[in-house]
C-alpha cells in the first residue's frame, strides 16, 4: 500500500471539497477555488472532515496514480487555506526588478528590459533585489517562478543572474594566465 496515498486528508474549517462526475474535485477556500480533474480509476471518499483516496486493484499504474492523487488533492486544500510563495533573488551589478501594476519589468544586462505579465491567480512583489511570486495553485507558482529564473539562469564565475533563494550555486574558477 502507498503510504503517502493511504494517509486521509484533514479538511480545515472554512473549506469545502466537492467530487462531481470523473473525479472532478473542486476545493473552495478563504482564498480561493481549484479544480482538477483526476484519475477515474481511484475512488475518492469524503467523510466526518477527511478526504480518502482508494484504489481498485494492485497494478503497477494504479499504484503509482495512487500517491500522485493523494498529493495533488493536499496541494489543492494547503493552497485554498495557506498558499504558495516562491522567492526568487537577483544577483549583478545592475541587474533590477521593477512592479508596475500586473506588470514586471527586469532589467538584467540586455540591451532591452525583459516585460512579463502576471498570469491569472498569480501575484508578484519585488523587495530589494527578491521577487515572491505567490498565489493559491502550487504548479502555477513553480512554473511562473521557474518562467522568470529563465530569463537569465545564474552562471557559475559570477554568480550573476536569478536564482531561487535557498539555492546553491556551485562557483568555479575562472581562467589563470600561463607565466
Amino acid at each position: 500500500m502507498s503510504r503517502i496515498g493511504k494517509m486521509p486528508i484533514a479538511i480545515p474549517a472554512g473549506v469545502t471539497v466537492s467530487v462531481a462526475e470523473n473525479n472532478t474535485v473542486t476545493v473552495k477556500g478563504p482564498k480561493g477555488e481549484l479544480s482538477r480533474t483526476l484519475p477515474a480509476r481511484l475512488t475518492i471518499k469524503q467523510e466526518d472532515g477527511k478526504v480518502t483516496v482508494e484504489r481498485p486493484n494492485d497494478e503497477k499504474e494504479t499504484k503509482s496514480l495512487h500517491g500522485l492523487t493523494r498529493a495533488l488533492l493536499n496541494n489543492m486544500v494547503i493552497g485554498v487555506t495557506e498558499g504558495y510563495s516562491k522567492t526568487l533573488e537577483i544577483n549583478g551589478v545592475g541587474y533590477r526588478a521593477n512592479k508596475q501594476g500586473k506588470t514586471l519589468t527586469l532589467s538584467l544586462g540586455f540591451s532591452h528590459p525583459v516585460v512579463m505579465e502576471d498570469p491569472e491567480g498569480i501575484t508578484t512583489e519585488v523587495k530589494d533585489n527578491q521577487i515572491i511570486v505567490s498565489g493559491i495553485s502550487k504548479e502555477a507558482v513553480g512554473q511562473y517562478a521557474a518562467v522568470i529564473r529563465d530569463k537569465k539562469r545564474p552562471e557559475p564565475y559570477k554568480g550573476k543572474g536569478i536564482k531561487y533563494i535557498d539555492e546553491v550555486i556551485r562557483r568555479k574558477v575562472g581562467k589563470t594566465g600561463k607565466k
